[in-house]
């Protein structure tokens, strides 16, 4: 009952402070423009968060954990096409049990909520110049990325963030090339599933979006890119990545993207989608995607002999408010850091058939599938989406070798305002690791200004 009263109590002061800034904003669109040439942006996002994990089988445990946090930034104004961007972004937990975080560790509360030890933080997350001409942009300095290989992974309180120099331009017609030079990484809170104390979850983190060193970056810390992969010691250039974005031919969207990933691997990654009106009933749009990642080692192979493949295909079809989709994929029988697959240590995680929390499907010799349905309750501005997915594991597979691992889950938001959303999630693995699974709940209340 106590925890109750203290996200209800959490979520409400949420909604009432979304609920002024909602009277403001009305108040202050006709000059939101000039106000923002004049004197910058702020920006940010509140985010409230419970979580509640049952373990059953050879863990029987219950850890629970309420956190609130986010980030607040401000953008200067343009100033000939240059501006400067800066955000703090922290997170607070609660200590809603008899023991406080720090004491009680992972057996009463889940670490996903907090920094590193289960301590609080707050650090200058992003601090980065961007500069526009014409048809290019060009960002410097520690930022946010939404990459398939890197990426922020936002599945808890606070992202992964990067310090990177990224050059974006569109001068080809339909055309978006990208440039990119990675130099370092800051750990969000997720990390913090995987202690380094366990070779074991280990091995299932570096295929699950992070390295063996991602401790080195957490807390606000950013570290080297080598060392977050591999671990402290491997000091590298970085991560340098190029990609092409297509979308000439009308429905179409093709991608291709290449890291270069010094010293460790090189990992190609294609994406193409297509959408087109189904040719029984016009009322119904298709949608098909294909996917496909390929790893090999290279320079000094610090991460061992790198040789992995792996593909996935998606089906899907809208029809008025009811949407739905099929994913199947792939990954070959082949070498890799330490038990082969693909390995993904810096976030990202574009995979067509992953769970919620299931990331099996880049281990060696494993095909994976998923089927998942949503229908938008849209004049109650509430989207439920329900999915399952399988995971048959391959037997060369450090972690989980030869498991039929399987998870069900469900996920629903109520978008109350523009800047204010409630979500509802759940997800409920069977034999995720070699003898247990677990029954997860998560409330989470964002709000973004």
């Amino acid at each position: 009952m106590k925890l109750i009263k203290m996200s209800l109590a959490a979520s409400l002061a949420v909604s009432l402070a979304a609920a002024g800034g909602e009277i403001a904003l009305v108040q202050e669109t006709a000059s939101k423009a000039e106000t923002e040439a004049d004197y910058g942006t702020v920006f940010g996002q509140s985010r409230t968060f419970y979580i509640d994990r049952t373990y059953k089988g050879s863990i029987e445990n219950n850890r629970n954990s309420l956190a609130t946090g986010g980030y607040i930034g401000y953008t200067t104004p343009d100033f000939h096409g240059l501006s400067a961007t800066a955000a703090l972004y922290g997170v607070y937990g609660f200590d809603i049990h008899d023991e406080d975080a720090e004491v009680a560790g992972s057996s009463s509360y889940d670490p996903a909520l907090y920094g590193d030890g289960f301590k609080n933080y707050l650090f200058l997350g992003e601090a980065y110049l961007n500069y526009t001409y014409e048809n290019t942009t060009v960002k410097v300095g520690r930022q946010r990325l939404d990459t398939p290989l890197a990426g922020a992974d936002d599945a808890r309180m606070l992202p992964n963030l990067f310090e990177a120099a990224v050059v974006t331009n569109s001068d080809i017609k339909d055309t978006t090339l990208i440039a990119a030079h990675i130099t370092k990484e800051s750990v969000g809170t997720f990390g913090n599933v995987y202690p380094t104390t366990s070779p074991s979850l280990l091995s299932l983190a570096i295929q699950s979006g992070y390295g063996y060193g991602y401790k080195l970056g957490t807390n606000g810390e950013f570290a080297e890119m080598g060392e977050i992969a591999l671990g402290a010691g491997n000091d590298t250039a970085g991560v340098t990545a190029l990609a092409a974005i297509y979308k000439g031919i009308d429905g179409v969207t093709l991608q291709a993207w290449d890291y270069y990933a010094h010293d460790i691997l090189n990992a190609l990654y294609l994406q193409a989608d297509i959408g087109w009106n189904c040719m029984m009933n016009d009322a119904v749009k298709m949608n098909a995607s294909l996917q496909y990642v390929n790893q090999t080692d290279i320079g000094d192979a610090l991460a061992g002999k790198v040789d992995s493949n792996y593909w996935g295909a998606q089906l899907g079809a809208t029809y008025g408010n009811l949407s739905g989709y099929v994913a199947y994929s792939q990954t070959a029988d082949s070498n890799g850091a330490e038990n082969g697959g693909i390995i993904t240590p810096w976030g990202g995680m574009p995979a067509f058939t992953q769970g919620m929390v299931t990331r099996h499907q880049f281990f060696s010799d494993t095909d994976s599938y998923k089927v998942a349905a949503t229908y938008n309750f849209s004049d109650y501005n509430v989207k439920a989406t329900a999915y399952f997915a399988s995971f048959d594991v391959g037997q060369s597979a450090t972690y989980a070798a030869g498991l039929d691992t399987k998870e069900s889950g469900f996920d629903i938001i109520y978008q109350a305002s523009k800047n204010l959303q409630y979500r509802f999630r759940g997800n409920f693995p069977d034999d995720f690791g070699p003898t247990y699974d677990w029954d997860e709940y998560r409330f989470i209340v964002n709000y973004n200004f």
